[in-house]
């Protein structure tokens, strides 16, 4: 029985091969001009005329197939379609893994290296992107907004390596990481009376989600420029204009950095500036912006508590050939930013607030509004700092 399953599997696959062929050699195939309807319809004619009696069911299934395989994303298409799926995670032919509900789990897929190599080829080429031993690294988001990353040999010494991190299209409220009504009060109240909310945790957190939620609170009124390095935010306010970052392309130029986008979003007549993520030279445009009347703002950074967001921010504007001294720089943080949210991923892949501060400017730099108590945020002070919006009341200490 498995032998002739097995025999069945290789002429489908031998059928596959012929159609995909006749349609390569019609000038047809993956990236190019005809969109998905087209090239599903003509796979249809190919493929009933290499086997007119193929059963109706059969039929409907190599031909979906044919179509993840020439104008999707192959085996990867039903994981991306997998709404309990965040991550992707290929390690080579033959061992793939998903997140899925926040644990890791292998899953089978039929991928050889060549092929695992043409997927992400297909992904990168309409970006002016490529993927070879000459470029064996590359990043690339996909039409979704999902992150791709993958690396080839010689610097992926088992096989080439993918990770795919997915975009979350539904959004998450406040009270999916783990915050009483109470405090989802207090961090909205920070947003809406302007102070500058910075968002700190370790990789795959939960920050840009975060971030998000509490992009939410912004007023519907307000112009917002959002500026990622690979755009995921989706803001639901009418007036939003998204900046996105760009590599440079096969022969090494046209990057625009997000350096760049933080000074050209400083132009564009920004009510709220929102930078997906802190990690570079933007730090000191952005902390400039801060100080020059951009109030509301958000962003995030990797760091392992609200007082080490602090100190990361103030060496990544070091790192910016500033020539500010440290204590300048300081003072500056301490004026421009007045509270830092640090949420942490614990066990079982839950997102969680662990923490919310305001930053001070003495020698302690941050005050704990709420900090985790076994498995609750609790109040243990009061916000004293005062709006940035002189309308706006100012953000309450509510309880957790």
């Amino acid at each position: 029985m498995t032998a002739a399953v097995t025999s069945a599997e290789r002429g489908h696959e031998a059928l596959k091969h012929r159609v995909h062929r006749r349609l390569v050699a019609e000038g047809v195939d993956s990236g190019g001009s005809p969109g998905r309807d087209l090239v599903r319809d003509r796979l249809a004619e190919l493929l009933r005329d290499e086997q007119p009696l193929l059963a109706r069911g059969r039929f409907d299934v190599l031909l979906e197939e044919l179509v993840q395989e020439v104008a999707g994303l192959g085996p990867l298409e039903p994981l991306l379609a997998d709404p309990e799926v965040t991550e992707v995670m290929i390690n080579g032919p033959g061992r793939a893994y998903v997140e899925r509900r926040g644990e890791l789990e292998p899953v089978r897929l039929a991928l050889d290296a060549p092929a695992i190599v043409h997927l992400v080829e297909r992904i990168v080429a309409p970006l002016g992107l490529r993927l070879d031993r000459a470029s064996p690294m590359v990043d690339a988001r996909l039409p979704d907004g999902s992150r791709l990353h993958a690396v080839i040999p010689p610097l992926a010494v088992d096989g080439p390596c993918v990770t795919i991190r997915r975009f979350g299209a539904r959004a998450v409220p406040l009270s999916g990481f783990g915050l009483g009504e109470h405090t989802a009060e207090l961090l909205g109240g920070m947003v809406v009376a302007g102070w500058n909310v910075l968002v700190a945790g370790a990789t795959s957190a939960g920050k840009t989600t975060l971030l998000n939620s509490l992009s939410a609170s912004i007023p519907p009124r307000e112009r917002i420029v959002t500026i990622e390095e690979t755009a995921e935010l989706r803001l639901a306010q009418p007036h939003v204009v998204r900046l996105e970052a760009r590599p440079a392309n096969a022969e090494g130029v046209g990057a625009v950095g997000v350096r760049d986008l933080v000074r050209a979003a400083l132009r564009m007549r920004p009510d709220r500036l929102v930078v997906g993520e802190v990690r570079g030279g933007e730090a000191l445009d952005m902390l400039q912006a801060l100080n020059t009347g951009h109030d509301g703002s958000l962003s995030t950074i990797h760091a392992n508590g609200a007082a080490d967001a602090l100190a990361r921010l103030e060496t990544l504007v070091l790192l910016a050939d500033s020539g500010l001294p440290l204590d300048a720089v300081r003072a500056q943080v301490a004026t421009s930013v007045d509270a830092v949210v640090f949420v942490a991923r614990r066990a079982g892949g839950v997102r969680r607030v662990e923490a919310i501060a305001e930053v001070t400017a003495d020698e302690q730099r941050v005050r704990l509004l709420h900090r985790l108590e076994g498995d609750r945020l609790a109040r243990v002070a009061v916000a004293e700092r005062a709006p940035r919006r002189p309308d706006a009341p100012s953000p309450g200490g509510g309880v957790g």
